[in-house]
């Protein structure tokens, strides 16, 4: 009886397992190399999720980032500006609009040169369970051990794997155990260092550091920063005050844009109201 019960459970997951298995892979064999500047334009961009096609999560959607220029997406959870990143990355194909990147559709590129061009620091660290170096590595496969140090130096990194015993083969444990939640939020930016991307997504990168962990951390990511095009998805408004402009997202639509200064002077404004709202 026992032996039936997990046949009947392993029929059930087989069935996803195939799934998996017949998927089509979405890489692309790279013919040349590809540096994207990273100016980006979103051209009336609506879009629903295969799973809700009924609700639209990006209405009429238009703004343009300059390469070189730092934005900020602002607004409250649901309101698309993780939508934006996923159609950036080319995760879903768009319903009605246009996305250009250096002028030309997104969609013209090869996915993975394309991809190649665009670096992700996200909230949640994903860490592969080997050495230190491995996982700084994995941004840039066949990076010298020199790129690697320079890499961890940059993301104020180095200090801390230094004061391990084995260093840069210190293994890092299953999705990272072994170390803390600011360590592993600078060997991420170490190997988007590394990467040097020309379009970096900051997803929320300081949301669960303490104050004096989130001091190095945001250093690190303003040598990240320099000279690309930056995208920042945030909810603490605290770490986005150096950016260039803020959009701030509403339904789906671009509802105010502007510095951190011309925005929170608007009497009742989204961003100004948001900006209180976390001082009280």
């Amino acid at each position: 009886g026992d032996i039936y019960a997990q046949i009947q459970r392993s029929s059930g997951a087989s069935e996803r397992i195939l799934e998996i298995i017949d998927q089509t892979d979405e890489q692309e064999a790279v013919s040349s190399s590809l540096k994207l500047l990273g100016d980006i334009d979103f051209k009336n961009v609506n879009f629903a999720y295969p799973s809700r096609p009924e609700y639209e999560v990006l209405r009429g959607l238009d703004f343009s980032i300059k390469a070189g220029e730092k934005v900020a997406l602002v607004g409250q959870s649901g309101s698309g500006k993780s939508t934006i990143i996923n159609l950036l990355m080319r995760f879903y194909p768009l319903h009605q609009g246009e996305i250009t990147v250096d002028g030309l559709s997104h969609v013209s590129y090869n996915l993975t040169a394309y991809r190649g061009n665009v670096g992700i620091v996200p909230q949640e660290v994903i860490l592969f369970g080997g050495t230190i170096q491995e996982n700084i590595a994995y941004g840039k496969p066949g990076a010298s051990l020199a790129q690697v140090i320079e890499a961890a130096r940059k993301a104020n990194a180095y200090e801390f794997i230094e004061r391990f015993p084995d260093g840069l083969n210190t293994m890092v444990g299953e999705r990272g155990v072994k170390l803390s939640g600011g360590q592993r939020q600078r060997i991420a930016i170490a190997r988007a260092i590394l990467r040097d991307p020309g379009i970096l997504i900051l997803d929320e990168a300081t949301s669960s550091l303490d104050a004096e962990r989130e001091v190095l951390v945001q250093e690190a990511l303003e040598k990240l920063m320099e000279g690309r095009t930056t995208l920042i998805i945030a909810h603490r408004l605290s770490t986005i005050r150096k950016v260039d402009r803020i959009f701030v997202i509403r339904d789906g639509q671009l509802a105010e844009t502007g510095s951190h200064t011309e925005l929170s002077q608007q009497q009742n404004g989204i961003y100004s109201n948001l900006l209180k709202l976390q001082l009280q």
